[in-house]
């Protein structure tokens, strides 16, 4: 499967975040700030993860509808919803 820029994007932002969150430890700051910025860092990684299940659920859909079989489509929605819920 190809990601697309924009998965990379997010992630490379997250490695920032993260890299700021251990300065942010080593300068010892505020828990409260570190939890806040961990918990942001988490929110980015959950709607990555989203970006992710949702292109490959399009695209297996899109092939589905191309070679013209019908396919189980509900069963391939709940894969990737089951898949969003196990990664939380």
């Amino acid at each position: 499967m190809e990601y697309g820029d924009d998965v990379l994007k997010r992630l490379r932002r997250i490695e920032g975040q993260v890299r700021g969150v251990l300065r942010m430890m080593d300068e010892g700051k505020n828990c409260k700030d570190v939890v806040m910025q961990m918990t942001a860092i988490r929110s980015a990684i959950d709607r990555a993860i989203a970006v992710i299940v949702c292109n490959n659920l399009e695209r297996c859909l899109r092939e589905e509808l191309e070679k013209g079989e019908s396919g189980d489509t509900k069963k391939m929605v709940l894969e990737a919803v089951e898949l969003m819920v196990k990664s939380r």
